[in-house]
């Protein structure tokens, strides 16, 4: 492992060049700051500092250098997808990812049936597996 190199922020987020996401449903939340690079909103997105909600994306203005962090990614119900040359929209992998790492423990994407098309358990139900 080496020492003193710091790990990239913007390595947990997927990148879409000129994108931006419009909320259609007023209760999502979105909050914006001036900072001059994606590496800090990438910082700022993750540890969720300052924000009142999950980050699960954020949209990054090169023009006036602003951070759009946004409680909302492209698969959420009520938003739309937007071109505009100004933004650049990061996603969190964790959110936008389909597919299960490891045991899952950390999956927040969207699958919720098997390969074979049955329906997943609800983790609130013991019925018919115990977790």
């Amino acid at each position: 492992e080496s020492k003193g190199k710091k790990r990239n922020p913007l390595h947990d987020f997927k990148k879409t060049g000129e994108l931006m996401l419009i909320k259609v449903n007023k209760t999502l939340e979105v909050k914006t700051k001036l900072l001059n690079t994606t590496e800090q909103c990438a910082k700022r997105c993750s540890r969720n500092k300052g924000l009142s909600f999950p980050c699960k994306a954020f949209a990054y203005d090169r023009v006036t250098k602003r951070c759009h962090w946004l409680s909302f990614n492209s698969l959420t119900n009520g938003v739309r997808k937007k071109q505009d040359h100004a933004f650049d929209l990061y996603e969190k992998k964790d959110y936008v990812r389909n597919c299960i790492i490891g045991k899952g423990a950390d999956y927040k994407g969207t699958i919720s049936v098997t390969k074979s098309g049955i329906q997943c358990q609800a983790w609130n139900s013991m019925i018919p597996h115990e977790h």
